[in-house]
């Protein structure tokens, strides 16, 4: 989202141009809150409950954690009610929108590699589709991927403002979100637990090949993959027009894109989050193993957590039961996220070459597409509504998009 939004609102600065960006002036966005007059808004359980039950218990009582297993994902009765309407939506997805013609007010729309991003005067309008994005490029349509990633950011955003606050202002529909305008910081703050990854930025990639101090953080010898790190650490990265570049905080500071107060805050957030979405992903028996986090400054100064937060595209997850005994086996880790497709991909192709990639087989999307759904569930404790209506999804978008931002105008 922010990658998208920042071309519009707070253009990226390139080698050439970082040595004159000195400083930035953000132009802003108010504190926000949830308008919940609006359509098919949900309400989330208030973050207080999630914190009580963090840190409100006795040492034994934080000791009984449901222990997931692979079984939960395969043979769960869940899955059988959910897998025929996957199935039976493998050719409806939302691929594309283009509500320019559908949606009256809305100027510009910006394409990115999940989101489309509607400029709609004082306010962007964020459509979550159905869009698999790894290794920089989209691999796949996955049914309901959208409004998975929608509603877990939510719940999440809803749950952490105790942590920080953040830029939504309402949810009309379940795969869109409607956010004030603001500058957005250049720079994902990713925090890693455990060295893995398979990408070309990710922690074991670069260890393998010999890296020990990666974004200024200093590694040991002898690290395996798969290994819990002795304390999370934050590796960020610039975003760049096709690829994400690590970068040290030092580089960031000095580079210009944000002031030393600036990064110190928003590291501090971004350690507190993955802190606590590691705690809760505990409690339901998962591992949070790394995420992102991008932030933008609001009109009071204030530092606002924007983008989605702690879902399966954000986010690697592992169940917790397994893991400690897969890695003293050298097996990889039972996963709930992407990256078994991403396997997938680089065992039959160069995703970072290659000009045309093979089409994902349907077994696989299928199954990406459950797990997605079998994450949320199991994070929020509660089902997701994925029955098919009759009305072309794209129609719905656009209503309900409609009389969101018609009911905001006469606020």
């Amino acid at each position: 989202m922010a990658q998208c939004v920042r071309s519009t609102l707070n253009p990226l600065r390139t080698p050439q141009s970082v040595a004159r960006a000195v400083s930035v002036k953000n132009p802003a966005f108010a504190s926000v809150s949830f308008l919940r007059t609006l359509p098919e808004f949900k309400k989330y359980p208030k973050p207080c409950s999630l914190v009580m039950s963090c840190q409100g218990k006795t040492q034994n009582q934080q000791e009984e954690r449901p222990q997931l297993s692979l079984d939960d994902l395969v043979t769960s009765n869940r899955k059988g009610v959910v897998l025929c309407t996957i199935k039976d939506s493998l050719s409806n997805c939302l691929s594309e929108t283009n509500l320019l013609t559908t949606v009256p007010g809305l100027k510009s729309r910006i394409r990115g590699k999940v989101r489309d991003i509607y400029d709609a005067g004082d306010y962007l309008v964020l459509i979550t589709t159905d869009r698999l994005s790894a290794f920089d490029r989209n691999l796949a349509s996955i049914p309901f991927k959208g409004q998975v990633l929608n509603e877990t950011s939510l719940w999440w955003f809803n749950n952490t403002q105790h942590i920080t606050p953040n830029a939504i202002v309402s949810s009309p529909d379940r795969n869109v979100v409607i956010a004030k305008k603001c500058s957005v910081f250049p720079i994902e703050f990713v925090v890693r637990g455990y060295v893995t990854g398979s990408t070309d930025t990710s922690l074991w990639t670069v260890y393998n090949k010999g890296v020990r101090n990666y974004c200024g953080n200093e590694l040991s010898d002898g690290l395996v993959k798969n290994q819990k790190l002795p304390a999370n650490i934050l590796t960020p990265t610039t975003k760049a027009a096709d690829h994400d570049v690590p970068i040290s905080p030092n580089e960031i500071v000095e580079g210009g894109f944000m002031t030393q107060a600036e990064f110190d805050e928003a590291s501090m957030k971004a350690l507190s989050l993955f802190e606590f979405g590691q705690r809760v992903a505990k409690e339901h028996g998962l591992i949070l193993v790394d995420t992102k986090y991008e932030f933008g400054r609001s009109s009071d100064g204030s530092i606002l957590l924007i983008d989605e937060i702690h879902t399966p595209d954000s986010s690697r997850y592992w169940l917790a039961g397994s893991y400690e005994e897969r890695f003293q086996k050298g097996m990889e880790p039972e996963n709930v996220d992407k990256e078994f497709l991403r396997l997938w991909f680089k065992e039959n192709c160069n995703p970072y070459e290659d000009k045309v990639l093979p089409a994902a087989p349907a077994e696989l999307v299928t199954e990406l597409a459950w797990r997605y759904i079998f994450l949320y569930e199991t994070i929020t404790g509660s089902k997701i509504d994925i029955v098919p209506t009759q009305e072309p999804i794209h129609d719905r978008i656009s209503r309900n998009t409609s009389q969101a931002l018609s009911s905001l105008r006469q606020l």
